[in-house]
């Protein structure tokens, strides 16, 4: 990398030495924006409301969602009944009798599965009870006897305390008679009181599922309707957008739910298979569980295995079928979560590891165990609206999958934290998708804008300052070696590719880069003369305060062809970038003066000394515009042949 001439000081260097503000108490506080106002406080209000709501409402609340999702579940299917040409009638009765029909199946089977187990486990007594045995000796029995050795221990340790003389002497109280036993007998109960002791408990289920197939044939049937009445509540002022959210939520919730409900049959089949051959009785009954046990995130799969080792332990004198037992589940879960499922939902479901334990706890804790069933798709419903909904974004941010800070806020905020190595890994990371170029514009150029900002704020002490460009300038010439990339080099087949430059047209072009007055301008500068290096180009760097004394002479600038002004702080046009500008125009009046890299000057009419010059909007317009004009500087002009003579 090519350094100044002399040894004059750096316009980096000027402003770390500017001195301290004697009224700041603080040199490194941060001046916020903004104070919460009352629209924070109306946010926390609102979410305590609603979180109540949802609490003491769940009883009209959870039947209505579970016929919501339900719906969207069924949506598919009579979509696919419609293109069939059904009537729109017919295609929901199929669709709900379809569902009604599944239930009542999957409610049987089990029944019959748990009698057919309860009435096989007298084979099992023996095998059953010479395992727990075997567990107590080894558990309970080896307590018991480490207790036992180390209270006789004690007790040989401990001397005897005799005992005293009134008490040695006294005599025995008469003991007590015996209660007599006393027996309870409760009335024989007539038939209605057993009729209402056996089906107490499925009332409440069927009144349930009932409610919640009403309301899912009345959602099927006035979809559009309710629709257009949540646009013409929540978005009638943007249609577009409210419409977007709208599809974008019910589609990705139909194909979360059958793309899971795929993935749990399949589960759920393969482990009933497998239990069979394994030998475990009651193999379909724990294939049915794991299928509708692996709606519950993370542990529903585990909570049918553990059931299923345990009677396999229990069955068997030896550990040979547990064993594979445990082998079956871990290998089945492995496969459904790691490969299967990232096929279906593409690499994620739109939610983060970390927001599906979150949402599991939140939804079971406010609605119990229909609430951690319903978790993960209420989250991913209110994390699709908080893409479309400014109110509800700070949903995406918490609980979605994506980076929650830019590649460029990154950047920024690693400097911030002092950390150049992490600061570093991160660029390799992102080299190995992109070119160089392409990464010094729009992370690391868009991250020194984000410092200059904060810096015109006055948030920075010197020192800090100083430090944050030793960081950049170390990253700069970490990556002085990084391998090309397709995108550094230009195309030359591209329609719009730039002539081509060779290397010793490229070194005879005097080329002189001249860094601005702000903070991290010779960083800026750094990163251009790297980039105009690779291409073939030998930069000389020159600083502000070297023109501003009058040395610019000493610099060669006077036969400079091409000069670069490589600056943050274009876009404003500063009075001091204006007088650089002058004096580099008075000094080589021929050069081709090129101003970046902050991108286009809203004031470039206004102001007369900006005029005549070339503006870079980035690192890659600023090394194109160089090749460009050493390509023009180095091509001869061929002067028109006069008519008539002959060439």
């Amino acid at each position: 990398m090519a350094a100044p001439i002399d040894g004059t000081p750096t316009a980096a260097q000027d402003v770390m030495k500017l001195p301290l503000n004697p009224q700041r108490t603080s040199p490194n506080r941060v001046y916020p924006p903004g104070t919460p106002g009352l629209h924070g406080l109306t946010s926390v209000i609102t979410f305590v409301v609603v979180v109540c709501g949802l609490y003491f409402a769940r009883e009209v609340l959870i039947p209505i969602t579970l016929a919501v999702l339900l719906s969207f579940l069924l949506a598919p299917l009579v979509g696919l009944l419609r293109r069939l040409h059904f009537g729109q009638l017919p295609s929901i009765f199929v669709a709900v009798l379809t569902a009604v029909v599944a239930l009542l199946a999957v409610s049987t089977l089990i029944g019959a599965q748990v009698a057919q187990l309860a009435g096989s486990l007298p084979q099992y007594q023996a095998a059953i009870e010479r395992k727990v045995e075997t567990v107590q000796e080894k558990t309970v029995g080896r307590a018991d006897a480490l207790l036992s050795r180390a209270a006789t221990a004690l007790a040989r340790v401990a001397p005897e305390r005799p005992a005293p003389a009134h008490e040695a002497g006294r005599s025995q109280k008469p003991t007590v008679a015996a209660p007599l036993p006393v027996e309870v007998h409760e009335p024989i109960p007539s038939p209605l009181q057993l009729a209402q002791r056996v089906f107490s408990p499925v009332v409440g289920p069927l009144e349930t599922m009932f409610i919640v197939l009403v309301v899912t044939i009345f959602i099927l049937l006035q979809r559009e309707d309710l629709r257009d009445r949540l646009i013409r509540l929540f978005g009638a002022r943007d249609l577009h957008r409210t419409t977007t959210a709208i599809n974008d939520a019910a589609s990705r919730l139909s194909r979360y739910f059958v793309a899971q409900l795929g993935v749990n049959l399949g589960a759920g089949a393969t482990i009933a298979i497998g239990l069979a051959i394994i030998g475990v009785p009651g193999a379909l009954l724990f294939g049915v569980l794991t299928a509708l046990l692996r709606f519950v995130p993370y542990i529903g799969t585990w909570i049918a295995g553990l059931l299923a080792v345990i009677l396999a332990a229990a069955i068997q004198p030896q550990w040979t079928m547990a064993v594979w037992t445990i082998v079956l589940f871990v290998s089945i879960d492995v496969v459904a979560g790691q490969v299967v499922e990232p096929l279906l939902y593409g690499h994620s479901s739109g939610l983060s590891p970390l927001a599906v334990v979150v949402a599991a706890i939140f939804w079971s804790w406010l609605w119990g165990p229909i609430g951690l069933v319903l978790s993960t798709p209420l989250t991913l419903c209110l994390v699709t609206l908080g893409r479309y909904a400014e109110r509800l974004k700070f949903l995406t941010v918490l609980l979605g999958d994506q980076p929650a800070l830019t590649p460029a806020q990154n950047f920024y905020q690693r400097l911030l934290a002092d950390d150049p190595h992490e600061a570093i890994v991160q660029a390799d990371r992102f080299l190995r998708d992109m070119p160089l170029t392409r990464y010094y514009d729009d992370v690391a150029r868009e991250g020194l804008r984000l410092a200059r900002n904060d810096t015109l704020r006055g948030v920075f002490a010197p020192e800090q300052l100083a430090r944050m460009n030793e960081t950049l300038l170390d990253i700069v010439e970490n990556l002085e070696h990084v391998e090309g990339m397709p995108g550094d080099e230009p195309d030359p087949n591209a329609p719009d590719a730039l002539p081509a430059l060779a290397p010793d047209d490229a070194a005879r072009q005097q080329l002189v880069c001249v860094a601005g007055r702000g903070a991290f301008d010779e960083v800026t500068t750094a990163i251009a003369v790297q980039l105009l290096t690779r291409r073939g180009f030998s930069p000389v760097t020159a600083n502000y305060a070297q023109f501003r004394r009058g040395q610019a002479d000493t610099l060669g600038s006077d036969g400079a062809a091409i000069v670069c002004v490589v600056t943050l702080d274009a876009p404003e046009a500063p009075p001091y970038l204006r007088n650089l500008l002058r004096r580099i125009r008075e000094r080589a009046p021929g050069a081709h003066l090129i101003v970046g890299i902050g991108g286009q000057s809203e004031r470039v009419d206004e102001v007369g000394a900006l005029t005549d010059t070339n503006n870079a909007n980035g690192f890659s317009d600023l090394v194109n515009q160089c090749v460009q004009a050493a390509v023009a500087r180095s091509t001869p002009l061929v002067e028109p042949t006069p008519r008539g003579v002959d060439a």
